[in-house]
């Protein structure tokens, strides 16, 4: 069977029919070409007891790391399933990052459980990763590194690397310590390579080596990795003092999880649970949403206060009602647009505190071009449509210039308001995210309306 000419679906269908044709033995050689990361996926069209027979049949490799892949749910179903010997095999098998993974979303019988099977050096090592706080570069670093000597020559590197790199999570990037185990230097396979074996290691390793301390935050240190492209990033403690590495791949988690965060938060919700979507309970998807609904309805107050009083003045002139809706919209898409921009150069790092005022003249001059070229197009859509095909009665060139110029008086406040939330939250130390869509929305909405009647009271003198 060549998979490479099948869909997921159809090697599915293919094992689930082996299985029932008791052919275990043609399961294993198709899970020998099917990458680990793919096998997980498969997990979820498996029943329990077909998980536990399919993880049999994976050399022990490849089962670690197909059980690093899975959800925490299946993972936890297949410790229950493991014996005491099936256990220690997957966890031998583990870096110890991973193992450190598993068991914080583990309950507290579970994580007895694989302490239990593992040796006491491992476990030190667990424990000492554990109480790295949660968003620090500490607590998703690996010890698992190869660290080598300045006086080594090559051949010693590659005898140390021979020797010790079998356990360990990368052995391309080499780190450079004294006998302290201070942090001075690195270099990289690829230098061993092009270097005769006489030649020591001071003599061509990196000195300049950019390092993140345990306590710094996780995402501080995954953005490294998309800056100066590294393949992994030491860890020191405040003595300066090598104590792991981060690996890229666990950067990428760490980004992918910041991301995810931060949608979240754009789109008012609460991140209760890292679990996939539809893994997720309804009660508690539930639970994730309503404090910010319940938040921006109560919010929406305002803008009934608002309008109710100005009730007599709309009264006196009813057209100017149905054209609240069009500038409320167009007022917070005008402000999520700032808000949405500013939060994301923010957590590039594009931007700080000090180019507010940069960043103020630049969505003040926005906002000015967009709200003369909405202004321009709707009040020529009034003109031809609203008033001469539609009909509407009410409109007169100073109805229509009041809604306008509230178009472009709104755009420019929206901008501005838009793009400085999400900066002075980043100075407070709150997540820039939290001023996000809905919740600029529903300031930008009150300030329409109070620029909309302000305006419509001057010009029309209602």
């Amino acid at each position: 069977m060549n998979i490479e000419d099948y869909t997921n679906e159809e090697i599915v269908e293919n094992i689930s029919a082996l299985y029932r044709d008791r052919k275990f033995s043609e399961i294993k050689n198709i899970f020998k070409e099917i990458n680990p990361t793919d096998i997980a996926a498969m997990y979820d069209e498996f029943t329990d007891e077909q998980r536990i027979l399919f993880f049999r049949l994976l050399p022990k490799e490849e089962a670690a790391e197909t059980f690093v892949e899975l959800d925490g749910d299946t993972q936890e179903s297949l410790i229950l399933a493991f014996s005491d010997t099936e256990l220690r095999e997957v966890l031998d098998e583990l870096y110890l990052d991973d193992t450190v993974d598993i068991i914080e979303e583990m309950p507290a019988t579970i994580v007895r459980r694989i302490l239990k099977n593992t040796d006491s050096q491992t476990r030190a090592s667990i424990n000492t990763l554990l109480k790295y706080p949660e968003d620090s570069a500490g607590s998703i670093m690996t010890t698992e590194l190869v660290d080598l000597k300045k006086d080594n020559t090559v051949e010693d590197a590659f005898k140390r690397i021979r020797r010790t790199g079998v356990d360990k999570e990368t052995i391309y990037t080499c780190y450079v310590t004294d006998k302290s185990r201070h942090l001075i230097g690195v270099t990289t396979v690829k230098e061993l390579l092009l270097h005769e074996y006489e030649d020591k290691i001071e003599d061509f390793m990196e000195t300049n080596t950019i390092f993140v301390y345990t306590h710094d935050d996780k995402e501080t240190a995954a953005n490294l990795f998309d800056r100066y492209n590294f393949l992994a990033l030491p860890v020191v403690d405040m003595e300066q003092r090598l104590v792991g590495i981060i690996t890229v791949d666990d950067a990428i988690d760490v980004l992918q999880e910041e991301n995810t965060e931060d949608i979240h938060k754009m789109n008012a919700i609460v991140r209760t649970s890292e679990k996939p979507y539809l893994k997720i309970g309804v009660f508690e998807t539930w639970k994730s949403r309503i404090p910010w609904l319940m938040l921006l309805m109560v919010s929406g107050t305002f803008t009934s206060m608002i309008i109710n009083a100005f009730e007599d003045k709309l009264s006196a002139l009813i057209v100017l009602t149905a054209f609240i809706p069009m500038l409320m919209d167009t007022g917070g898409n005008s402000g999520s647009q700032a808000s949405v921009t500013v939060i994301r150069a923010l957590s590039l790092n594009e931007i700080e505190m000090k180019d507010i005022f940069k960043v103020i003249f630049k969505e003040l001059r926005v906002g000015i071009l967009c709200g003369l070229s909405l202004a321009s197009v709707n009040f020529v859509k009034i003109l031809l449509i609203d008033k001469m095909l539609l009909g509407t009665e009410g409109i007169t060139l100073l109805v229509d210039l009041v809604i306008s110029l509230t178009l472009v008086v709104e755009i420019i406040f929206a901008k501005i308001v838009g793009c400085t939330l999400p900066i002075f939250a980043k100075k407070l130390k709150f997540d820039p995210a939290v001023m996000s869509s809905p919740f600029i929305t529903t300031i930008i909405d009150a300030l329409s309306l109070l620029i909309y009647f302000q305006l419509s009271s001057a010009i029309l003198h209602i």
